[in-house]
C-alpha cells in the first residue's frame, strides 16, 4: 500500500473536494465524514443520479446499459462539479470519461482513496446491488477494473490516500482532514494563480 503523499505540493485555490477511487474504497463513508469536519455539504454522485432518475443504478444498467448511465453520470457530474464549497464523491468509473477527469480538476481539489482488491473483497462481500460486481468471479472482475483504472485516478488526483490506515474510515477521515489543512488551499471558483484562500 502506499504511503500517503501529494502529487501536486501547493495548488491554486480550489473551492470543492472531490473524491475519486474504486467502489469500496470508503468514498461515500469518509466523504460525510470530512464534509461534517469542514462543515461543508456533502454529495454521493451515484445517489443524486438515483435521486434525479427515479430509478435504481442497478435499473438504470438494465434499461440503458452501461453507456446511459455514464451519460447520466457525466451530466450530473458537470453541474455538481461546479458547486463551491462542497465535498462530492464519485463513482468508481467516473474517471473513464476525459471530460470528467477534466471537470475534477479544473473545479476542485482531487483526492484518490487508494484499497487493495483484498479490502474490497471484504468490504463489498454482501453487496448485490452494484451492476458491475455481477460476475462469477469478483476478484478477476475487481483486478480489471484496477487495471483499466488504475492510472486515470493518479493522473487526476491531487493527493493519493490508502484507505486501509488504522482500518477505519473514521481514522482515515480525521487523517485526511489533517492533510488537507496542510495541502489544500480552499478559494473560490474565480480565485486566480498565488491569491490567498
Amino acid at each position: 500500500m502506499a504511503s500517503w503523499f501529494a502529487k501536486i505540493p501547493v495548488m491554486n485555490p480550489a473551492p470543492s473536494l472531490f473524491l475519486i477511487g474504486p467502489m469500496g474504497a470508503g468514498k461515500t463513508t469518509v466523504g460525510r465524514r470530512v464534509a461534517t469536519q469542514l462543515s461543508l455539504d456533502f454529495f454521493d454522485l451515484d445517489h443524486e443520479i438515483e435521486e434525479r432518475s427515479g430509478a435504481t443504478i442497478t435499473l438504470i444498467f438494465e434499461l440503458e446499459g452501461e453507456a446511459g448511465f455514464r451519460k447520466r453520470e457525466m451530466e450530473l457530474l458537470t453541474e455538481f462539479s461546479a458547486k463551491p464549497g462542497i465535498v462530492l464523491s464519485t463513482g468508481g468509473g467516473a474517471i473513464l470519461a476525459a471530460d470528467n477527469r477534466r471537470h475534477l480538476r479544473e473545479r476542485g481539489y482531487v483526492v484518490y482513496l487508494e484499497t487493495t482488491i483484498e479490502q474490497q473483497m471484504k468490504r463489498l462481500a454482501h453487496d448485490r446491488k452494484r451492476p458491475l460486481l455481477a460476475a462469477p468471479d469478483r476478484r478477476e472482475r475487481l483486478a480489471r477494473l484496477a487495471a483499466e483504472r488504475e492510472s486515470l485516478y493518479r493522473e487526476t488526483a491531487d493527493l493519493i490516500v490508502p484507505t486501509g490506515f488504522n482500518g477505519s474510515s473514521s481514522a482515515t477521515a480525521r487523517r485526511l482532514v489533517e492533510e488537507l489543512n496542510v495541502l489544500w488551499q480552499r478559494g473560490s471558483a474565480q480565485a486566480s494563480p498565488g491569491q490567498a484562500a
